[in-house]
């Protein structure tokens, strides 16, 4: 479950909270991104700011299992793509977020989460990350919003439809869905982690080859096969783990400081 190589000086690196959290925010530019949810710091550390950080642990979302795992790990902060608050969700605390809380309170632990800002990073963003991994270039998708949180990966000699799906399988997981809808050969591909399936439009409007995303909806297939487009689902899980590992790694590399990464497993 966790993953990650040590800094061979971690014994004695450690790094202010605010310092770690100004690189990230400069780096990812939070208030750029119209989001559903708070970025950035969610969950203070008891010492405030001036807090010494020595091990970072990342995971995609900050639920019990990964929480529980960090602690375990000695994590003096969280850091996820998906945070404990989100727009829509009761002001109230019900007994699932009260736990969550607890686990972090009860261990002196600070969280901070960064969703579109980290799909979207031009370099450690999960969308840029995934193109580079199937061998592809990027830019950014202008059809994914602005600030654009997609990118289109395009491969000068278009590869076939199999072997994409192929190559998609060993980076994400084992047995991607396929809505099959596109041509035979892929040279321009959208790629919009999470949960973009409802994107399939504007992919054909753009002219692209398909999607690949990580959650199917009901009308997938359909939309897929009605607009001559392919869809891939990867996973949602599967298509987000890039970028918090970068995140984490940064910092490791920049600081010094240790990093740890929770891989759940979650198939969805």
């Amino acid at each position: 479950m966790l993953t990650g190589a040590v800094a061979p000086w971690h014994d004695a690196a450690m790094a202010r909270l605010g310092d770690l959290l100004d690189d990230l925010d400069a780096l990812l530019a939070p208030a750029t991104f119209r989001d559903f949810c708070p970025n950035g710091l969610q969950v203070p550390h008891p010492d405030g700011p001036d807090a010494e950080i020595g091990t970072v642990v990342t995971a995609v979302s900050a639920d019990l299992e990964a929480l529980e795992a960090a602690a375990d790990a000695g994590a003096d902060l969280v850091l996820v793509h998906h945070g404990l608050f989100w727009d829509g969700d009761p002001r109230a605390l019900d007994p699932v977020a009260a736990a969550r809380l607890r686990v972090l309170l009860a261990g002196g632990i600070a969280l901070a989460g960064y969703h579109l800002p980290l799909d979207g990073h031009a370099e450690l963003g999960n969308n840029a990350l995934l193109a580079d991994a199937l061998g592809a270039t990027s830019e950014p998708w202008a059809g994914s919003g602005s600030p654009a949180i997609g990118v289109v990966a395009t491969w000068a000699d278009p590869i076939p439809v199999d072997e994409l799906v192929a190559r998609i399988a060993g980076v994400t997981q084992p047995d991607p869905l396929h809505f099959p809808g596109g041509p035979d050969r892929v040279g321009r591909l959208a790629i919009v982690s999470g949960a973009a399936a409802g994107m399939l439009p504007k992919v054909a409007a753009d002219g692209l080859d398909g999607l690949l995303t990580g959650e199917p909806r009901e009308q997938t297939r359909g939309l897929a096969r009605e607009h001559g487009v392919h869809a891939i689902c990867a996973g949602h899980h599967a298509t987000e783990t890039g970028g918090v590992q970068a995140l984490g790694a940064r910092l490791q590399e920049r600081f010094g400081i240790t990093h740890r990464f929770v891989d759940t497993g979650n198939p969805i």
